[in-house]
């Protein structure tokens, strides 16, 4: 498989978009022009203007450094306490499996996005909230993958031997089994990135994630849902953003993926 230079390059230009690009545009995400109400695109406001005249563009970029932060914030907690735990089980089998495996099928049972909505509406939302929450609710896949793959690796003979010369736990799981999960780790963290987002979005879209005055692409779609008939660029660039972004990780995703499996088959 081709490395996806596309969504590289995609994903490259919007994380630089959204962090930089206000440096070189003139419009401001926050500032109110009655005059300028509903505008379609154009060479003034390439992505149009909102129902107070505001620059959607602006508003883009702006709320692209929310989004984006927490989608990988989360992801790299959630692959983290993934990592932890999935190597726990793999490692120390026994009854520390069991009770792993118990808490992973609990978390499972709850649909996910409906386990978001319950802990968000007893917080308010904030970034590091939606992190945390988002988090919490995310983990169970990455545990399963790096469950799985820890089996394999503490039934390999150079772990065996470790185990019986008495070697520490600890330098055995950071220094032989770290190295041999990191291709599953990346791919997982990748993926998680895509996954943060659109949880973070949804939430926003439904008026429960991201509170104003802060802007994330999920607020800036549920504000436009609401003139859609009339102002489809409100709702169309955020989303666009998010499927771009999504769409790119996917792919790199995928290429990681395909890579991995390509160096089993070789060293198989």
């Amino acid at each position: 498989m081709k490395i996806p230079f596309f969504s590289l390059l995609c994903l490259i230009a919007i994380v630089f978009l959204s962090f930089f690009g206000l440096f070189f545009y003139e419009g401001l995400a926050y500032e109110l022009n009655p005059q300028k109400i509903l505008l379609s695109p154009s060479f003034e406001h390439p992505f149009g203007t909102d129902r107070l005249g505001r620059d959607v563009l602006a508003r883009v970029m702006e709320g692209g450094k929310i989004s984006l932060s927490i989608g990988l914030l989360s992801s790299l907690v959630t692959s983290f306490i993934g990592l932890i735990i999935g190597v726990s089980a793999g490692f120390f089998k026994s009854y520390t499996d069991k009770v792993i495996v118990v808490l992973i099928d609990l978390f499972l049972t709850f649909p996910t996005f409906f386990l978001l909505l319950a802990l968000v509406s007893y917080v308010e939302a904030s970034i590091w909230v939606l992190v945390i929450v988002i988090s919490i609710t995310g983990w169970m896949g990455m545990a399963r993958l790096i469950r799985s793959e820890s089996f394999a690796i503490s039934e390999a003979p150079f772990i065996k031997i470790l185990k019986i010369a008495k070697t520490n736990r600890l330098k055995i799981i950071l220094k032989y089994f770290t190295p041999l999960l990191a291709p599953i780790f990346f791919i997982s963290f990748t993926f998680g990135i895509s996954g943060a987002i659109l949880a973070e979005s949804g939430l926003s879209f439904l008026g429960i994630g991201i509170n104003p005055p802060q802007i994330s692409w999920g607020t800036i779609l549920s504000e436009g849902k609401e003139v859609l008939d009339v102002a489809w660029w409100l709702s169309f660039f955020p989303g666009l953003m998010i499927f771009l972004v999504t769409y790119s990780l996917i792919n790199i995703s995928d290429y990681l993926q395909n890579k991995t499996n390509t160096k089993d088959k070789q060293l198989g």
